[in-house]
């Protein structure tokens, strides 16, 4: 029995080898880059080794590819004599013909065989890796990179022919694993998450997250035929009595055509309450200028403008450059959070 014991070591030996390839495969597929990164900023030489195997992803399925074929083609071929001649002996104690014999053992041999490749050799190690995506990628991803640095003539050969053949169908090959989400694959996932009772949402203001990328400045502009406008010579009296009246804490001025020129908020005139001040014309120096939007562009895009001006107030305009409204930062911010208790224009 000795002589068929190299054959059942060999089949051990492959099995495993298999299982490592299609375990590291599916663990550089599935892995997450933002569970790997953080682990590699903290000095893991695995999870640095893994990142490289991510952003080369094609060269490591190629090396794995190219070793599951190597075992399944190999395993059978040093395991199924041995298996086959020990199933002999038992059987040779019946009443069967050799022939008969030798079908049984073949049959019963590749059956097992196959049996054991198809389960422990791929499902199993798959499932693993699908189970435990990150740990299963830093234990695996670093000596498959070293296989690949081995085999990298080969590999390189290979992965060229395939490139070529995916260019000729005008397919653009990819490097590395995608690891990031669109916006639609976020708000899916964040919907699963609430729905499985994994995530709460009470307030709305994911849901209002997502929503915000698809309104456009229109949809929060301020008309003006409904603001409170005040002139550009108003005076600390008038921006008080403003407030008396209405409560707000930003007024828009406007020029000659009653077009927005600035803007004051109510901490600019607080000092200017006595003598003549209070009855000049606010001093230009102090009016602060107005960012500009077009109300056909995104929201967001009119907050970054805003952010970027450093103005809490923006005039919007249309496709002619007609004055429409006044956008202002505390409506945008709504639009995420919900209503912000404070005194504005509106």
């Amino acid at each position: 029995m000795s002589e068929y014991l190299p054959g059942i070591i060999w089949l051990v030996v492959l099995l495993v080898v298999n299982a490592f390839f299609v375990g590291a495969e599916f663990a550089v597929i599935s892995a997450r880059r933002s569970q790997i990164e953080p682990k590699a900023e903290a000095g893991s030489k695995a999870a640095k080794t893994t990142l490289w195997a991510m952003e080369h992803a094609t060269l490591m399925l190629a090396t794995s590819q190219l070793g599951i074929t190597v075992c399944s083609l190999v395993i059978l071929n040093v395991s199924e004599p041995a298996i086959h001649h020990l199933l002999e002996i038992p059987l040779g104690l019946t009443s069967l013909s050799t022939e008969a014999i030798g079908v049984i053992a073949f049959v019963t041999a590749l059956l097992l065989v196959t049996f054991l490749h198809v389960v422990l050799g791929e499902m199993v190690p798959k499932n693993i890796s699908f189970s435990v995506p990150t740990r299963a990628a830093l234990i695996l991803a670093p000596p498959l990179v070293m296989v690949s640095k081995v085999v990298k003539p080969v590999i390189w050969t290979l992965n060229g022919i395939a490139n070529s053949i995916l260019r000729l169908f005008k397919v653009e090959p990819k490097d590395e694993a995608t690891s990031a989400y669109t916006l639609d694959e976020v708000a899916n996932i964040v919907q699963q998450s609430t729905r499985d009772g994994m995530l709460s949402d009470t307030t709305g203001t994911l849901t209002a997250a997502f929503e915000f990328t698809a309104k456009k400045v229109a949809d929060v502009e301020v008309p003006i035929g409904e603001m409170v406008l005040l002139p550009a010579s108003a005076t600390p009296s008038d921006i008080q009595r403003a407030v008396a009246e209405h409560g707000f804490s930003r007024y828009i001025l406007t020029d000659g055509d009653g077009d927005p020129s600035g803007y004051l908020h109510l901490k600019d005139v607080m000092d200017l309450t006595s003598g003549e001040k209070f009855t000049t014309p606010v001093p230009t120096k102090r009016i602060r200028r107005l960012a500009s939007a077009f109300s056909g562009s995104d929201l967001e895009d009119a907050l970054a403008t805003m952010r970027r001006s450093g103005s809490h107030v923006a005039r919007v305009f249309d496709a002619e450059g007609t004055t429409t409204g006044v956008l202002f930062l505390e409506d945008i911010i709504e639009e995420l959070v919900g209503e912000v208790e404070d005194a504005t224009s509106v």
